[in-house]
């Protein structure tokens, strides 16, 4: 393994503990410190504005009939995407939100055949089976589990998953023909015109007098962390891993997101966050990681 090698793993390994640090961060502002679509907005607009500066350095014009598949991009893989995860991860646990998200292969796998006419195998077919298995029985557990689960919670990260698979569908003929960063800048800034109506209100009655030094600091990671330095890190890497070893980072969220609460748990004696550790969600966690590995899976060369 080279030294390019390397640095894109660490990479991928750093975005990745942003990810999963993001669902216990995020969680603790929300709903006491700011409304959910309050943070989404302001996350658009900080990291939008992020991605239109260093935009500014890749000249690079977008054709017309392009913009409405970047309309819809914007409108299903930031704003729909955004208010949905901030909303069911306000309402539910980190851990809960961590193991559906890992399920987007597996959304993208179903979208992909019938969008894109993508051939599904056998093995895919067994993936998307228990993989689903394990997102229905965790959405469901969340109506009789204790700590910070909930159903509608688990229902909104859930359905937050599939908007966010639609967008990977959607925007990978536009990643053919633009630059990355071309396609991002304007994907946010329709995202920004989606979300503005619904956030708006929200953030001007934030009582910002009352956010301290920690709540801005987490306000920061969650904006510039998760989403500008996310993208770098990964565009980083795709330089050069293939986009298979780049998606199965994603198996460590869980895994990341169960260290982080058990710490804060033990630390901070959250008995809450004690209760969202359990044999059932471990047991979903393990179905749906093995169910997106079956999905990766290559087939056997005859």
């Amino acid at each position: 393994m080279t030294d390019n090698n390397y640095k894109a793993h660490l990479a991928l390994l750093g975005a990745n503990i942003i990810y999963g640090a993001n669902f216990l961060i995020a969680k603790g502002l929300m709903p006491d410190k700011i409304g959910a679509s309050a943070l989404v907005l302001l996350r658009i607009i900080v990291a939008g504005i992020l991605f239109w500066i260093v935009k500014q350095f890749v000249k690079e014009k977008v054709k017309k009939k392009d913009m409405v598949l970047l309309a819809f991009c914007g409108l299903f893989g930031i704003s729909t995407n955004m208010l949905l995860f901030f909303h069911g991860l306000s309402l539910t646990s980190p851990i809960d939100a961590s193991i559906i998200m890992t399920a987007t292969p597996v959304i993208v796998l179903i979208l992909s055949a019938f969008i894109l006419k993508e051939k599904i195998t056998k093995n895919k077919y067994i993936g998307i089976l228990i993989g689903g298995i394990g997102a229905i029985v965790l959405i469901v557990y969340g109506k009789s589990a204790g700590g910070t689960s909930s159903f509608l919670g688990n229902l909104f990260v859930f359905l937050n998953a599939c908007s966010y698979g639609l967008y990977l569908v959607l925007v990978k003929p536009l990643m053919k023909k633009y630059k990355a960063i071309t396609v991002i800048s304007w994907v946010f800034l329709f995202g920004l015109i989606f979300v503005f109506p619904f956030g708006i209100n929200d953030l001007l009655a934030t009582n910002f007098n009352e956010f301290t030094t920690n709540t801005y600091l987490a306000i920061a990671f969650v904006i510039i962390g998760t989403t500008f330095f996310t993208y770098l890190f990964n565009i980083y890497a795709l330089n050069y891993v293939p986009p298979s070893v780049n998606g199965s980072y994603i198996y460590l969220q869980p895994v990341l997101s169960f260290i982080l609460v058990s710490l804060y748990a033990y630390v901070f004696g959250n008995d809450e966050y004690a209760q969202d550790i359990n044999l059932v969600k471990i047991a979903s966690c393990i179905l749906v990681v093995f169910g997106v590995y079956m999905i990766s899976k290559k087939p056997k060369l005859a």
